[in-house]
């Protein structure tokens, strides 16, 4: 019997057990938005001051504002993260190589799995970038069909060319118009939740877009002061507003927790001259006062807007400066449904009800991110301390970032030691301050390590790496995919 359906059934099996009773009639319902490359400052309640976006700001007026919320670098391995509860590094792929997007191996368990077990309905909506990153010849068997949700309405990749959007596992516009997307996304979230109101849901909206190409339907092409890229923008701000109000018409906003959040900082390289994205014509976005962005792990690349709504613990106008992550997803939703996880596997996320509901003096001091380019470890934070590891100019484990185009050469840099920056003080890391705080380094480079035996690094493989389709021994350093040489096929 499969390792996954092995470990399902014991999850349903404890659902039997006692567990935490709640005050609701029933498990809360979930709906995730999850945009794809857009940037820490393109919302105006994170500093926008040239995209208009009411609906969200009204959001995180009505809920929890999140300042520390951490996604990945790149769009795969955010998505590898938010469904599995676990940093990209860890969990096991097809064929054991570790893909620059994770091809999630069909034993990982998604959040849509665990909520499963406690009679959730659960739809995909979006980008799903986890059965191979590529529009054809990708893994039908790790659709969302086959990872844990009941409906899939999407694509099975990024828009860097065309869009082929599937219902379920039926292909049923080729190259479809780019442009209605954020819409039908929304529409169709809409429909699964009208469906499904009378039993808990669980709605993931990962939009295709701002990631490029761009487009925006008529009623909002043409009217951004930030152009193209503020109309797609404000399209999803609107469109964020409309399942806000399905919610409240439904008269489910005090049992449903609306998360948005993006996959990773603005794709500099799609602006002039890598800079952060401020002119008409860039096509990419803006992360404000943090350093660099996408495929970057610089603040900018990883820290993403982050708001919390609906729930009637939630409460309003709350700011949250606590550091959380998208890989708390998973844990969170399942103590929140009364679901159990696996307890054959390392989960990296926590709990993090507590935040949420605004108990902002119950969040772990201790708590660290820890931050990966690739295989490569290049950074962790605790508090309000960030280090960035001693590494090279053009690092062997970010391969193939190694030369790392995306960002401005500016920031294509290496540490010959230890870079300290707190990140209160200084959000553009631009002053080491390690040589004032000697045992704040100390302190960080010993968590470091402790994550390199656990997880890994460039050069090592961790304990609790996971390899589901392993013949012979455990490999001792990542194993990467073997690029073919130019030239050949």
């Amino acid at each position: 019997m499969p390792l996954k359906i092995i470990c399902l059934l014991t999850i349903c099996w404890a659902c039997f057990a006692p567990a935490v009773t709640f005050a609701e009639d029933r498990p809360p319902n979930f709906v995730v938005i999850f945009t794809d490359d857009q940037g820490y400052a393109d919302v105006g309640c994170f500093g926008s001051t040239d995209i208009r976006t009411p609906r969200l700001d009204a959001m995180a007026a009505e809920g929890v504002k999140f300042t520390s919320f951490y996604a990945q670098p790149i769009c795969g391995p955010s998505r590898a993260a938010l469904m599995t509860g676990c940093y990209p590094m860890r969990v096991a792929e097809r064929g054991n190589t570790k893909q620059v997007h994770p091809i999630l191996h069909s034993d990982e368990i998604t959040v849509a799995e665990i909520l499963k077990t406690k009679g959730y309905a659960t739809a995909c909506f979006g980008k799903w970038d986890l059965a191979k990153h590529a529009q054809q010849g990708f893994y039908m068997d790790l659709f969302p069909t086959r990872q844990g949700f009941d409906y899939f309405f999407g694509t099975p990749t990024s828009n860097d060319r065309i869009v082929n959007l599937y219902r379920n596992e039926e292909l049923i516009e080729p190259k479809t118009e780019m442009a209605t997307l954020t819409r039908r996304y929304t529409d169709e979230a809409i429909a699964f939740m009208r469906k499904h109101q009378e039993q808990p849901f669980f709605a993931y909206i990962p939009h295709t877009m701002p990631h490029t190409r761009l487009d925006a339907s008529p009623k909002f092409k043409g009217n951004s002061p930030r152009g193209l890229y503020g109309d797609v923008i404000e399209e999803i701000d609107f469109n964020v507003g409309r399942l806000l109000d399905a919610v409240t018409e439904m008269g489910l906003k005090d049992n449903t927790y609306v998360i948005f959040t993006s996959d990773n900082g603005p794709w500099l390289v799609k602006n002039k001259n890598h800079a952060d994205g401020h002119l008409p014509g860039d096509h990419g976005g803006s992360a404000g006062r943090l350093r660099s962005g996408k495929v970057s792990t610089f603040e900018g690349g990883v820290r993403v807007p982050c708001i919390v709504w609906g729930n009637r613990h939630v409460p309003a106008g709350q700011t949250c400066d606590s550091i959380a992550s998208t890989l708390d997803v998973l844990p969170t939703f399942a103590a929140l449904a009364g679901a159990d996880l696996p307890s054959d596997r390392v989960i990296d996320g926590a709990d993090i009800r507590h935040l949420l509901h605004g108990e902002f003096d119950k969040a772990d001091p201790d708590k660290a991110y820890f931050y990966y380019l690739r295989v490569h470890l290049q950074a962790v934070r605790q508090g309000n301390w960030k280090l960035h590891l001693p590494r090279e100019d053009e690092p062997v484990g970010a391969v193939e970032f190694r030369r790392n185009v995306h960002i401005a050469p500016a920031d294509r840099i290496g540490f010959d030691s230890p870079f300290l920056v707190d990140l209160e003080r200084d959000p553009g890391e631009t002053t080491n301050v390690a040589g004032d705080h000697s045992a704040v380094v100390q302190a960080l480079l010993k968590l470091a390590d402790e994550m390199r035996s656990d997880l890994g690094d460039y050069n090592h493989v961790g304990k609790n790496m996971r390899f589901f389709d392993l013949e012979g021994p455990r490999p001792t350093t990542p194993p990467l995919p073997v690029r073919p040489k130019r030239g050949t096929k």
